[in-house]
Parts: C-alpha cells; sequence; structure tokens
C-alpha cells in the first residue's frame, strides 16, 4: 500500500510563497516537513494568459501574436514584457544575491530558447515549401512549458533554502532529444526518487509524443498530475486552490452563505467540469476514479480545513442539493425544421458534426421532434461559423441563436418529490422566465436555461431556496 499523496497547486496559490510554504508544506502545525508527498505545480498567476493568450478576455499573448504572423514586432514585444514579468517575481521572491541570480539565469535561457525558435521558425515558413500553421501546435506547447517549469524550479530552490529538500522534477521535456509517452515520462523522472526524504516538485506541463494541449488544453496541469498519481500508485490525489469548492460562488451569494461542500463524488465533479468550473477535467478524473484515488479540494488560505472529498462512492445519507453552478456567456443554436420529424438522427449526427468540426463546446443540449438546440461554451465568431455552415446545409430550415446562461443544482442524490417545483418557483419569485429546463432519470442534476442577464439572480434564488435554508455549519457534509 502506497503512503504517499500528489497534490497540484493552483496558479494563484503558487504567487504566495509564504501561504504555500507555511499552509501546505508544513501544514497548520508548523512542524516538521511532512514528506512522502508529490507537488505538481501551475505557472503563476497570470503567466500563462501573457505566453498563451487570456483565458477569458482572449488578448493576445506571445502565441496567439505569433501565430497570427501578422508582425514580427508584436510577439517580440510580448515576449520582451514577459520576460519584465518573470524577473519581477523572481525579484519578489528571492532576497539572497546568488539565488536570484540562478533564479534569473534559468528562466532567461528558456526565454531565449523560445526566442530563437521562433525567430527560425519564422524565417523557415517565409519558404514556400514549409507551412506555419503545422508546426502551431508544437510551438504552443512549448511556450506553455516555460511558466511551468518557471514556478516549479523557483518553488523547489525557495524550499532548499528554508531547510526542505525539496527536487526540481522537469517533465517539460525542454532540449531532450528522446520524444516518449506521457506514462513513460513520468515514470522516468520518478522512478529513483526516495519519496521518504525527498519532496518532488514537478511542473504542470508534461511533454509526450502525442501533446496534453491537443486534448486538454489549458487543462495540461490535471492530467499530468491525475496520471502521477495513477502512476506512483498515490494513496490520495489533492488540489490546492484559492478558494474552497462551495456550494455556490461566494462573490454572487456571499461569503456568509456559501459553504464548503465536503463530501461528492465523481459523478458530481463531472457535471461541475461541464460547465466550465475548476473542479477537475473528466479525462483526468477518469484515472483517478478507476484506481479509487480519492481527490480532495483544499482552500491554500484555510488549512486547518479538510476541504472537500470526492470519492466514486459517496451518496449523500439524505437527498439534497450540494452545489449550485452555472455558466454564463453560453450560446443557444436552435435548428427547427419540420422535414426533421423521424429523421432526428440524420439531423442530429450531421449538426454534431459542424459543431465538432468548429471545436464547438457543447453543454448542453434539447431534442423534440423537429427542434434540436445545442447550447454551445464558445466564441461569437465560432457560433457564426457554425450557424453559416447549418443554413448552407440544411436550406429549408429555421435556425436561431440566443445568448443565454445555464444554471444548475447538483447534486449526489437529489431524488425528493416535488423539488423541481420547488425549484422553479424560487425563480418565478424572483419573476425569472425559464426557456428550458432538463432533469437526467439519474437526478444528479437539474438544469436550467435562462436569460443571460438573470444569471445571478437565478444563483441566488435557488442558493437560497435549495442551500440557505439547511444549517450546514462549516461544511454541507465534513470531510474526515
Amino acid at each position: 500500500m502506497s503512503f504517499h499523496s500528489v497534490e497540484k497547486i493552483g496558479g494563484t496559490s503558487m504567487s504566495n510563497y509564504a501561504a504555500v510554504r507555511d499552509n501546505i508544506i508544513l501544514g497548520p502545525e508548523r512542524g516538521a516537513v511532512r514528506y512522502n508527498r508529490i507537488f505538481v505545480v501551475s505557472a503563476y498567476g497570470g503567466v500563462t494568459n501573457q505566453l498563451l493568450e487570456h483565458k477569458k478576455t482572449g488578448q493576445p499573448g506571445v502565441y496567439e501574436l505569433f501565430s497570427r504572423g501578422v508582425s514580427e514586432a508584436g510577439w517580440r514585444d510580448a515576449l520582451s514584457a514577459l520576460k519584465q514579468e518573470l524577473l519581477g517575481i523572481n525579484g519578489d521572491l528571492f532576497t539572497d544575491e546568488l539565488a536570484l541570480q540562478e533564479a534569473n539565469a534559468f528562466v532567461l535561457e528558456r526565454l531565449e530558447d523560445a526566442e530563437r525558435c521562433l525567430t527560425d521558425l519564422g524565417r523557415l515558413c517565409q519558404h514556400g515549401h514549409f507551412a506555419l500553421d503545422a508546426h502551431l501546435h508544437t510551438v504552443r506547447e512549448m511556450l506553455a512549458s516555460i511558466g511551468e517549469a518557471h514556478s516549479a524550479w523557483n518553488m523547489a530552490k525557495l524550499l532548499q533554502q528554508d531547510g526542505v529538500n525539496a527536487c526540481f522534477v522537469d517533465l517539460t521535456g525542454w532540449r531532450s532529444a528522446q520524444h516518449m509517452s506521457l506514462d513513460q515520462r513520468i515514470e522516468a523522472a520518478f522512478k529513483d526518487l526516495d519519496l521518504n526524504s525527498q519532496l518532488p516538485i514537478a511542473t504542470g506541463y508534461a511533454h509526450s509524443d502525442q501533446g496534453l494541449m491537443s486534448t486538454f488544453d489549458r487543462g495540461y496541469s490535471e492530467m499530468t498530475f491525475s496520471r502521477i498519481a495513477v502512476l506512483t500508485g498515490a494513496r490520495e490525489a489533492v488540489i490546492h486552490k484559492e478558494f474552497h469548492l462551495s456550494s455556490a460562488d461566494p462573490r454572487l451569494v456571499g461569503e456568509a452563505n456559501a459553504v464548503p461542500i465536503g463530501r461528492t463524488n465523481y459523478d458530481v465533479a463531472d457535471q461541475l467540469a461541464n460547465l466550465g468550473m475548476e473542479a477537475i477535467h473528466p479525462k483526468a478524473a477518469k484515472g483517478l476514479r478507476k484506481h479509487s484515488i480519492p481527490l480532495r479540494v483544499k482552500n491554500t488560505f484555510e488549512p486547518e480545513h479538510t476541504g472537500t472529498l470526492i470519492t466514486s462512492d459517496y451518496v449523500s445519507e439524505s437527498p439534497r442539493v450540494e452545489i449550485i453552478a452555472g455558466c454564463r456567456g453560453v450560446y443557444a443554436i436552435e435548428v427547427f425544421d419540420q422535414d426533421m420529424a423521424g429523421n432526428i438522427d440524420r439531423y442530429d449526427q450531421e449538426i454534431l458534426a459542424t459543431i465538432k468540426r468548429f471545436n464547438g463546446y457543447i453543454v448542453s443540449k434539447d431534442i423534440n421532434a423537429n427542434t434540436i438546440t445545442h447550447y454551445l461554451s464558445t466564441n461569437l465568431k465560432t457560433v457564426k461559423r457554425i450557424r453559416a455552415a447549418l443554413e448552407e446545409r440544411f436550406g429549408d430550415a429555421e435556425i436561431n441563436q440566443k445568448k443565454i446562461a445555464i444554471v444548475s443544482a447538483i447534486g449526489s442524490d437529489m431524488q425528493v418529490p416535488g423539488m423541481l417545483a420547488q425549484t422553479v418557483a424560487a425563480l418565478a419569485e424572483r419573476n425569472i422566465s425559464v426557456l428550458a429546463m432538463h432533469q437526467s432519470m439519474r437526478q444528479v442534476d437539474m438544469q436550467f436555461i435562462v436569460d443571460e442577464d438573470d444569471y445571478a439572480d437565478a444563483i441566488k434564488a435557488l442558493h437560497g431556496q435549495l442551500v440557505e435554508v439547511h444549517d450546514h455549519g462549516r461544511a454541507i457534509c465534513l470531510a474526515c
């Protein structure tokens, strides 16, 4: 039986080294360092946005500017700004001049290597036989890796200065002549480490011959974290974030009203991931679930709280809602055609193929006799492309789009008669119109499609009716 844990630290938490050291590495008791743990770290908050593009606003970073191929000055300026940002982070972290020089030398070498690669690739692709698009996937992975290498190297060095036998585990494959699978890279990196006396600090990005970002894009660190846990036979997987996995967003319902979930299962985690909440990617959770590795989500800044424990077999002792979640900025694409009746399967296959072609992400869908509606989490530009393709394919169909929000009540067991009616009534009391709704036979979630402007009020209404009426204390179900 393994006794070690694999623990991932998010970017916002990483930006506060003192909190990471005191609350995670040393723990609430501030005693001796607890070994038998592997840490997988994200880049410092905001760094990956500068390397690639802003995750929420789409503001271009180095990668996006390079991929456009319009002006070499654009990506060079962005890289120069990034360099100053990373050196500034180092300056804030390292008080010892020699250690600061080492930290700067490490990250500058990576940045200069990347700049040379981009310059050479740009020149190469000026020749008619080479297309830039064929290399962009590799460029994206190379740039993404710099952020995690920077934060992991720094953390290992800082911990060493603080008396911890930490070691930097570089999974980025930087300058590696050998291409290997993700599993092979992880196994090679950890095979000679003694977890009883060493504290590995591994990069959240791991290079593989297949590439992580083609499947997970910005969620690549979750897959690295998951595979390390599985391949090393971890006792538990832990994610340290700047907030609890709570019954709702405290910014919407108020910090006094939101409560940590405490216990739930991987089914609920899948529903949250589908809505875009940062619990864990379903494909990353799959390995943990199949190997019966529990996942714990903890708040970095409240270390004494046991957080939320996610397991395969948990079901709440009594039926209840555990979390109110949702997403806004979703587009509904509705295809109505009376010729669809009796041919739903053909229409559905072709609509799905079109959405896939443009990389639209499906959050939910509706089907009746002559109408199929998909709810997509994507940008307006992609929606317009999808709609144009559908109008070309189904010339006689009536195709509409609308920007909406999805609000969902989720729980490991919600089989309570009348809960759906109670929930709709709570929305009606706030004069919120329900545009569509879903409840599966398994009764682990209820989804309500509402106008985007009603999103915040809908979250508050459902949380007030389904969660706040119960006195849950420190957690809905306190984890051990």
